[in-house]
């Protein structure tokens, strides 16, 4: 049986018909669908591109493959090509067999009144929470009081007509999107035997703290600029802090100026987007300390990344940062002055950063690829056999 994933991710394709990703979304990742279904047609936003940078990884391959809906970046770019994205979502459904709906998503959106409208049964991944992407502070859009009410509406909706759902959390998306049918918490983070770092990490005569920061600047949902604001409440109060800032995107200029002008330019660095796995790996075993002071979140994967090598970690109390942190390591989003004194907290405390460093490593262990296989096969099993059963009642 084929399955049809409906999804958000952009991905490009080069003259060769090859399609490719930055960060998510290789191939790999689409082999867990193929451990239950024959094949894995995935619907998404599709740009040509005459080459991709060295780094990119191939998402097609094997039984894989892609329908190209018209690239589109925004809702304006939605609404004008909107005839021909409906046009290209409703030739998916009608070629496909099990459906999944990845969500919150556009086009899983696109594609939803027109399951419902012929009855069609689907699965669906829940991802993130609309919510809170357009919490006040996290998006900067005159439409955005409206478009949290939609997204979060629409996706209550999917999740509600859903014959199974699948949550990255353990219970914060559930109880605001929950399904009335199969469900399971199990996390799309998924980390090999060379993603962890097996022995806590010691403290002991460390003069300067250095932080890292990892996340998206294509947008402020991560709190990159609080986390700014908290750094420059510390250094002003004598502590010696460094931050490394890993991730790219249009606000980097604007968070640069930010550092200057708080007189940090000697503190921050901004490395850049770094390819995932071992560059990623290779700043966090310099840090000390990560921090994630999201405004929201589904389940940072750069957050378990970090636990995962040892690091003690802050984070705020949204999404399912509190099933991953205790409360002592977490603040409010948005609130600088409380992430600078939980920095300060930490910072100084060598035996407390030890004893997170040992918490954080146990906890990751829950993320480890074989410990997360089986929940997620069972998942597909579901919707495959689901999907068989109401395919064969429809053709008697």
């Amino acid at each position: 049986m084929k399955v049809t994933v409906f999804l958000d991710h952009r991905f490009d394709r080069t003259p060769d018909g090859a399609v490719w990703t930055k960060t998510t979304w290789a191939y790999p990742v689409w082999q867990r669908y193929l451990d239950v279904f024959d094949e894995v047609v995935a619907v998404a936003r599709i740009r040509d591109v005459p080459t991709v940078p060295y780094e990119w990884k191939c998402s097609d391959g094997d039984k894989v493959s892609f329908i190209a809906v018209p690239y589109y970046l925004g809702p304006l770019q939605y609404i004008l090509r909107s005839r021909r994205i409906k046009n290209t979502v409703r030739s998916a459904v009608r070629q496909a067999d099990a459906v999944i709906l990845r969500t919150p998503s556009r086009i899983a959106a696109t594609a939803y009144p027109l399951l419902r409208k012929i009855g069609y049964l689907y699965g669906v991944e829940a991802v993130a929470d609309p919510y809170d992407v357009f919490a006040p502070g996290s998006i900067n859009h005159p439409l955005r009081p409206f478009l949290r009410r939609w997204f979060t509406s629409q996706m209550r909706q999917q999740c509600a007509s859903a014959c199974a759902a699948s949550y990255v959390t353990a219970k914060a998306l559930q109880l605001r999107y929950p399904c009335p049918n199969y469900s399971v918490g199990v996390s799309d983070v998924v980390l090999p035997d060379a993603a962890f770092n097996h022995a806590e990490r010691q403290f002991r005569d460390k003069a300067s703290i250095k932080l890292i920061f990892v996340g998206s600047l294509d947008q402020l949902y991560k709190a990159p600029d609080v986390l700014i604001e908290a750094l420059g409440i510390c250094v002003r109060a004598g502590l010696s802090l460094e931050l490394a800032m890993v991730g790219d995107g249009r606000y980097r200029a604007k968070l640069e100026s930010k550092v200057a002008v708080l007189g940090l330019s000697d503190q921050v660095k901004f490395l850049g987007k770094l390819p995932a796995g071992d560059p990623v790996r290779a700043q966090l075993d310099k840090a000390d300390i990560f921090v994630l002071p999201s405004k929201t979140e589904g389940l940072p994967r750069a957050l378990i990344e970090a636990m995962a090598r040892g690091l003690p970690c802050i984070g705020s109390t949204v999404g399912g940062i509190p099933e991953l942190l205790p409360l002592a390591d977490m603040v409010p989003p948005g609130d600088a002055d409380a992430l600078a004194n939980k920095i300060r907290e930490v910072a100084t405390d060598h035996t407390r950063m030890a004893e997170m460093s040992a918490r954080n490593l146990a906890q990751a262990s829950r993320y480890h690829e074989k410990v997360l296989h089986k929940q997620r096969i069972q998942f597909y099993q579901y919707v495959k056999e689901r999907t068989e059963e109401w395919l064969s009642q429809r053709m008697r």
